[in-house]
């Protein structure tokens, strides 16, 4: 991954994340939703209840594990971005949960996957 854009990045996580999320019966419902300036990257449904996924992605925990990055400013990014999707479709009243996947994708190996389900609880 070393001369691989940031987008190509992300984009890998997110696809690693999509297929987790489907093994686990869950259906993707987009990707990469943005509003104003904030994004979501995956937005799914677990059974009745809307999950916002943030994707988390990193070669090793050198500098820290995946989900460490997920500071307080980019939790307000997501739940703003989440409030403008429901806002959109006209959905109320329809139970949400906000979910971060980490992946630490180690070279030649199998990457290592943490669902922190309900994650800014």
């Amino acid at each position: 991954m070393a001369n691989t854009s940031t987008r190509a990045i992300g984009n890998r996580g997110e696809d690693i994340a999509v297929a987790f999320l489907e093994s686990k019966g869950f259906t993707i419902l987009e990707r990469n939703y943005t509003f104003e300036r904030s994004e979501i990257d995956i937005i799914a449904q677990d059974d009745s209840t809307i999950v916002f996924v943030e994707v988390k992605l990193r070669r090793s925990t050198h500098f820290g594990r995946p989900e460490e990055f997920v500071d307080d400013k980019k939790i307000q990014y997501i739940y703003r971005a989440a409030e403008g999707w429901m806002y959109e479709r006209c959905i109320q009243q329809v139970p949400v949960r906000f979910d971060v996947i980490a992946i630490i994708d180690i070279k030649n190996d199998q990457p290592q996957i943490n669902h922190l389900i309900d994650a800014f609880r």
